[in-house]
């Protein structure tokens, strides 16, 4: 099988490539090792141009749009690794697909090529005929997974910010990433496509359209999605962390719990003078007060013995604690600025002011990364997890260690101050 290499940039130029993915094409083209870049090919996704009317009107299929190749003179199909993306537009936009689908789905009536990344250092120009088609499946098939790894720090060198506020606001969000095997900086972000976007929206957040994305989006920076339960429950702790200048017993802050719940029942069961006359108080069973004071003593347990463990794994310092788990839904908020834009809900423009947003709310109400990752990790797992200790736990661990750890993370390279 004869695999064309062209470099406009000549091989012995310096290129800084955007990531990991594309040096290892270009290392391997620059070597002509083909098989080795077949292999990055395999296990990485190929995005592809595509009409945003024709995914929105029939999802289930897909459309080839060719471009002509002068040098080639022939059809050609262009397709991208996800660093060498454009920004994200209205129209058209880009879907993901495997090397393996491309190799069962084309047929003799499709372009006579396959051009990796036009244009650009690492580019390849791949035959599509049968032979080249089983050679496809053939390093497919060696291939566990396709994507970035979930649970390591993926970067982008070059398109991705490093520095200032807005990578701060897109590290707020680096949980999300990192766990889901993205880019923590992308802030033109595709993820793994416009259409899976748009799906995993709509399955996760109930977000098909623009208005709901809106919604979502000032929910999560007013920190509206997080429990008001867990934060009276730690607001309180925290009340009285300043007032005893200490650290707060398990059975006092169950107590003061009961406490505070009495006194509001009582104080609501009172009539109010207002300017329109006498409001009657709404006075409540005492059956009803104490289910409520019973749920809430549970709730401090499972908070308790939450941060016991993350004491253990490392997550929080001896003596430390979770004053807010509004991080849960700053980090999502990071989170859902770019998710909206991969799905054609919002402009740039629009995911760069949340995305600052969410850093400005980050830093005026935690510490350090440290502090803001325990939060975030208890709103995940109070939200998910059922104190199990599983999934839910097991991976937002790996991540927390791996932005504490890995010496390319934000959490690492970005000053809090």
């Amino acid at each position: 099988m004869k695999v064309v290499g062209t470099n406009p940039y000549g091989t012995a130029a310096l290129w800084q490539a955007p990531s990991h993915v594309e040096r290892a094409l270009y290392q391997a083209k620059l070597r002509g090792d083909w098989p080795a870049y077949f292999d990055v090919l395999a296990a990485s996704d190929l995005f592809m141009m595509q009409s945003r009317k024709d995914v929105d009107e029939r999802p289930r299929s897909t459309v080839f749009h060719p471009y002509w190749n002068p040098q080639l003179r022939a059809q050609c199909l262009a397709v991208y690794t996800a660093g060498m993306l454009p920004p994200p537009v209205a129209d058209p936009v880009y879907c993901a697909y495997e090397l393996d689908w491309f190799a069962q789905t084309w047929n003799e009536r499709d372009p006579q090529w396959l051009v990796v990344n036009p244009g650009s250092p690492c580019e390849g120009v791949l035959p599509t005929g049968p032979e080249a088609r089983a050679l496809w499946r053939r390093h497919a098939a060696g291939v566990e997974s396709v994507g970035l790894e979930g649970g390591r720090v993926h970067t982008l060198s070059v398109g991705g910010p490093l520095r200032g506020p807005v990578a701060f606001g897109l590290a707020c969000g680096a949980h999300i990433a990192v766990t889901n095997g993205r880019f923590w900086n992308s802030l033109a972000y595709h993820g793994i496509g416009y259409k899976l976007e748009k799906q995993t929206l709509k399955e996760w957040w109930g977000v098909t359209s623009r208005a709901d994305w809106l919604s979502a989006q000032e929910r999560l920076l007013d920190a509206d999605m997080v429990s008001g339960v867990w934060e009276f429950v730690l607001g309180l702790r925290r009340q009285m962390a300043r007032d005893f200048a200490g650290p707060v017993g398990l059975d006092h802050w169950r107590e003061a719990a009961a406490h505070v719940i009495r006194a509001g029942a009582e104080e609501a069961a009172q009539p109010v003078l207002t300017p329109d006359g006498v409001t009657q108080g709404r006075p409540r069973a005492a059956a009803e007060i104490d289910g409520q004071i019973a749920g809430v003593q549970r709730l401090i347990g499972r908070i308790a013995r939450y941060e016991s463990r993350f004491r253990a794994d490392g997550l929080l310092p001896e003596q430390g604690y979770v004053r807010s788990a509004e991080a849960w839904d700053y980090g999502r908020a990071s989170g859902m600025a770019r998710w909206g834009l991969a799905a054609g809900y919002c402009t740039l423009a629009e995911t760069e002011s949340a995305v600052l947003r969410a850093g400005r709310l980050v830093k005026a109400n935690y510490d350090s990364w440290q502090d803001f990752s325990a939060a975030y990790i208890l709103g995940r797992c109070l939200h998910f997890d059922e104190e199990q200790f599983g999934k839910w736990y097991a991976s937002a661990l790996t991540t927390h260690r791996a932005l504490t750890t890995d010496p390319s993370s934000p959490w690492l390279n970005l000053p809090w101050e």
